[in-house]
Parts: C-alpha cells; sequence; structure tokens
C-alpha cells in the first residue's frame, strides 16, 4: 500500500479527512480542506491515496470527486464527469489538454486516518 503522496512542495500542516477503511476502492470523496475543495482518491489495486482538487477546470464545477477513476499507460487518472478530460492523479496534469493541470495535495495514512496536506 502507497501511504504517502508527496506534491512539489512539501507542508507541515495536515488535516484529517476520514478512516481509511471508509474510502472505496476506485471512488472519489470530497472534503473540505482549509478553505479548498480536495478530491480524494484510494486506488486499487494497491490502495493508493490521491488528492487533488475537486475544481474541474474546463466545467468549472467542483465535481472530479464523483470522476471515474481508471488509468492511461501507467498513469493512475480521474476522468471528469461533466466533460471526460482526464487528470494524472499523480500529477494534476490533465491527460487530454497538457497546458492544464489541477493542485495537488499530499496525502498520508496515519493511525488509520487519511490526512490531506493544508493548501
Amino acid at each position: 500500500m502507497t501511504a504517502v503522496l508527496e506534491p512539489r512542495a512539501r507542508t507541515e500542516a495536515w488535516a484529517e479527512v476520514c478512516a481509511f477503511d471508509e474510502l472505496i476502492p476506485d471512488r472519489g470523496v470530497c472534503a473540505l480542506v482549509g478553505s479548498e475543495q480536495v478530491a480524494v482518491f484510494r486506488v486499487s489495486p494497491g490502495d493508493d491515496l490521491y488528492a487533488v482538487s475537486n475544481h474541474d477546470p474546463f466545467s468549472h464545477a467542483n465535481v472530479l470527486s464523483r470522476g471515474i477513476v481508471g488509468s492511461r499507460g501507467d498513469a493512475p487518472k480521474v476522468a471528469s464527469p461533466m466533460y471526460k478530460q482526464s487528470f494524472d492523479l499523480r500529477t494534476g496534469q490533465c491527460l487530454d489538454d497538457p497546458a492544464v493541470t489541477v493542485p495537488v495535495y499530499a496525502a498520508r495514512v496515519l493511525d488509520g486516518r487519511v490526512q490531506v496536506s493544508l493548501p
């Protein structure tokens, strides 16, 4: 199981989201982390944990947590439920339009609880 994903910069402040066991594999949940909506994903088969902005930059709706989880090549991805653009869960890079990214947050499991870095 991959427990920590580190984005571009490390932070020391973490927000608790939920119990890891409450996350359904290959489904997203939305959490309010600080003042940001963050989409959190538990991805099978390795129970990898990812956190990206819930904001879809194409539709301008907060819906990425409801997207379809899968992969493109070796990249774990979520496809927006609105216009279907896919985003790499590791980097936030749009796989359909390389000029577009969504913010990525560090996520970890500590004592069975999911935590996401504060923006």
